[in-house]
């Protein structure tokens, strides 16, 4: 297709002086009324006549409600295509508030930033010590990894449409055509992509020409000094070609993987009805049933420094033959696309020098996650044999135990654990980050101090807060700090969004509340039951904010008429809906096995008209924390639900409800 359209029509090069308009200025509607304008403007210059000045103020008055009218449809689009893509939405919302601001290319060179990349990772692993004893002769792979997978399975039309409808518009540098404008076309190259994608399956060989990745630095935080490389997260833009080819073998990997039931029962990174949400509601769970029955609870979250980058390919390769059952075509099909990637680095119009890469798996690829999961299956067996209880989310893992006053056996056999967890990760070319591991004791205050001193005496300091999977935990479990991180955050996005409020119709600006606002107060929010209202009237007080932003309430009017005619629920009820929305999908398969063993089904002990009714066993408890526990208030608040309302014909009820209160993405 180049050949010909050089032939046809070669490139020139042409210098265009001056600022580039906005893309909302091209239109034709707007061009036509400008060209109008001016006409007038210069009929009126030439005559001076008070009615040709008529006629241009109303020409310019046309111009400037057309120019207007086309910038609101032109970011209306923007925000309707991308309504639940978070990063466009804020890019667009900050674009329309902030000036511009980009990484700027004399800062670093590109050359230096692959450099910096390559040397990170070449440090970490040099300085893992890899002599210790190698833990994997004791670990075996369970009895279920036995059955195993040596061929892939070719895919029809109908299957590569749903890979294509599952897969993101966004392109990259190394694509010959636009992402958007390459699924529009499909139907024409439907038989070379099936050709491509079903060669590659069957002889077990990934392209050579997809293997490379363009890596583009972003700032990790805004307030960060961009003069430092170390502050710039190397993210990963791939070929949408190598894109749909990882999706179908994703499709089939996964499904032989949940046949064979390899996954780790406790880790919920990148898995299909897991989230951050259920993971933390299952911690929360725990902590605050040891609590309510006078136990301590201590928590453990290690942190592993570049996990996902420090992968070694020929441990992976051999964790994917024993573990997870790959051989034959399949396991020769990893081994070629592990072998032999490249990157390089861009920044604007500027690119680096190709570099090899000889380890890691890219986290924003398809595979990368997956991989990195099979890669990590054997640390679950190493918590097991110590007895102690643990979640993981990819490369996040927190272990948790629990003890009585005056008992050290669980301190012992938590440092005995760490020392194990941490052998194991050098065998495997993997740091744990103990700068960064954070410690806390849950329980009473006054036996906080004497646990804390038992810690330290393994080298473990505690702390009285921390950050986990995005929610800020103290060892008090009322999430004050949490609260007002949500506060601050919220208001933040709701002054930008009040200031382009004018620039934007109704609907959009329902959007972007939602997608920045309502993000946070539903974010997680299964684990705000039991707080005291004080708390929960914080978070209320922002969505009377926003209520008030988009029905232009005063503060001296009542916003609960504006609240009605926006059918919002409020925060409360928010809190209600979601633990409702897990109970439900864990009774009916669609949530993890973690959350479902906490609720019990009633069982009367003789026969009664509650019998069948789908009603939960409430468990008995004594304190406040007892009360915020999620089995308990799971089960007492679907208890109150009409019988009508917990039968199966309720599910695209709720799935609709899902969508209209964007729930979805903590599910999905």
């Amino acid at each position: 297709m180049l050949n010909v359209m050089d032939t046809i029509a070669p490139i020139k090069v042409k210098v265009i002086s001056g600022r580039k308009k906005s893309t909302w200025r091209n239109s034709t509607l707007v061009k036509n009324e400008k060209r109008e304008c001016r006409k007038a403007e210069r009929r009126w210059r030439k005559t001076n006549l008070q009615v040709h000045y008529d006629i241009y103020k109303e020409k310019l008055h046309n111009y400037n409600l057309q120019l207007r009218s086309a910038r609101r449809s032109y970011f209306s689009d923007i925000i309707t295509k991308n309504s639940h893509n978070a990063q466009v939405l804020f890019s667009t919302v900050d674009r329309l508030t902030n000036p511009p601001v980009s990484v700027a290319a004399e800062l670093h060179s590109t050359n230096g930033f692959a450099k910096f990349f390559t040397e990170k990772i070449q440090k970490i692993r040099q300085a893992i010590n890899t002599s210790t004893a190698d833990p994997g002769n004791v670990l075996c792979p369970p009895k279920n990894c036995l059955n195993t997978i040596k061929q892939f399975h070719p895919i029809n039309s109908k299957d590569l449409e749903d890979i294509l409808g599952q897969l993101n518009s966004s392109s990259c540098c190394l694509d010959v055509l636009p992402t958007s404008f390459f699924k529009k076309v499909t139907k024409t190259l439907e038989s070379d992509l099936l050709q491509i994608v079903n060669f590659s399956l069957m002889s077990g060989v990934f392209p050579e020409s997809l293997k490379t990745a363009v890596i583009k630095p972003l700032l990790k935080k805004d307030n960060l000094d961009k003069t430092q490389m170390n502050n710039y997260r190397p993210i990963s833009n791939l070929p949408f070609l190598s894109k749909i080819i990882e999706k179908t073998v994703s499709q089939q990997l996964n499904y032989f993987l949940k046949q064979n039931n390899c996954y780790d029962a406790f880790q919920s990174g990148f898995r299909q009805n897991h989230s951050t949400e259920t993971t933390l509601t299952k911690v929360f769970n725990d902590i605050c049933l040891n609590t309510d029955s006078g136990k301590m609870s201590v928590l453990v979250l290690l942190d592993l420094s570049a996990a996902f980058d420090t992968v070694d390919h020929n441990i992976l390769l051999k964790r994917l033959e024993n573990w997870a059952g790959l051989s034959g075509t399949v396991l020769n099909w990893f081994k070629t696309y592990l072998e032999n990637r490249k990157y390089f680095v861009s920044i604007g119009n500027f690119t680096s020098e190709q570099t090899s890469i000889t380890c890691g798996v890219a986290q924003s690829s398809i595979l990368g996650p997956l991989l990195f999961n099979i890669y990590m299956l054997p640390l679950a067996q190493i918590i097991k044999n110590n007895k102690i209880n643990y979640h993981s989310y990819a490369d996040d893992t927190q272990i948790c135990i629990t003890m009585s006053p005056g008992d050290r056996g669980p301190v012992q056999a938590l440092g005995k654990c760490i020392e194990e967890i941490n052998d194991w990760l050098c065998h495997n070319f993997l740091q744990l980050n103990k700068n960064k591991t954070e410690v806390i004791v849950f329980g009473a205050k006054e036996k906080r101090l004497q646990v804390t001193r038992e810690l330290q005496s393994i080298h473990l300091k505690t702390t009285n807060q921390a950050r986990n999977l995005g929610v800020v935990m103290d060892a008090d479990l009322n999430l004050e700090k949490h609260i007002r991180t949500i506060t601050k955050s919220a208001y933040y996005h709701l002054k930008n969004i009040s200031r382009i409020k004018d620039l934007t119709s109704q609907q959009d600006l329902e959007k972007l509340v939602h997608a920045f606002i309502f993000s946070r107060l539903d974010y997680c929010n299964s684990i705000f039951i039991g707080l005291p209202k004080k708390s929960v009237r914080q978070l209320q007080l922002i969505q009377n904010s926003a209520a008030r932003v988009l029905t232009k309430t005063k503060k001296v009017d009542h916003i609960s008429p504006g609240l009605r005619s926006l059918h919002w629920l409020p925060v409360c009820q928010r809190i209600d809906f979601k633990v409702l929305m897990l109970v439900y999908k864990a009774l009916n398969g669609l949530g993890p096995k973690y959350i479902s063993d906490l609720l019990t089904q009633y069982e009367p002990s003789r026969s009664l008209r509650s019998s069948g009714s789908g009603l939960l066993s409430v468990s008995r408890v004594r304190t406040r924390h007892g009360e915020a526990a999620f089995s308990f208030y799971a089960s007492y608040i679907w208890n109150k639900l009409p019988e009508s309302l917990r039968s199966a014909e309720t599910l695209s009820l709720f799935k609709s409800r899902l969508k209209t209160h964007l729930f979805s993405a903590a599910f999905e």
